[in-house]
């Protein structure tokens, strides 16, 4: 089976949020919502996941930036935005999707995420990874 199989397995069989493989085998696996599963992936696999695949439930330009930044090789979401699809080809990510919509809404569907309002002022994904992990911080803090 191919990672990006194992990954979208892993992601329904065990109704994850995020799920990553590489090499036949699950590298990371979280149920959190926004892109801290993701970020915290970076913090423990650093360049580990270079080359990996991830099923993600939604992947928008701000996860985009994250997976080109952590050298992610290939994506399936559920719902993908087009900006992220873009993103995705530019840089030569391999991507699958359900669902493609212009943006990705906050958890409460009433308006865009907070991170890929903040992802619209972001262009090289090298700046990515602090900067989402700073605004993370800075949400953390606020609750």
């Amino acid at each position: 089976m191919q990672d990006l199989e194992i990954a979208k397995k892993q992601l329904y069989d065990k109704q994850l949020t995020l799920a990553i493989a590489k090499n036949g085998q699950v590298l990371f696996q979280t149920d959190s919502h926004r892109i801290s599963g993701f970020i915290h992936a970076i913090d423990t696999l650093g360049t580990q996941l270079n080359g990996a695949s991830i099923a993600d439930r939604v992947a928008g330009k701000a996860l985009a930036l994250l997976c080109i930044y952590a050298g992610i090789r290939e994506v399936y979401a559920e719902v993908l935005s087009r900006k992220a699809k873009a993103l995705f080809e530019e840089n030569d990510v391999a991507c699958q999707w359900e669902q493609l919509v212009d943006n990705v809404l906050d958890l409460n569907k009433t308006g865009m995420c907070p991170f890929e309002k903040f992802a619209a002022e972001i262009s090289d994904p090298k700046d990515s990874y602090s900067a989402f992990k700073g605004l993370l911080e800075k949400m953390k803090a606020c609750r």
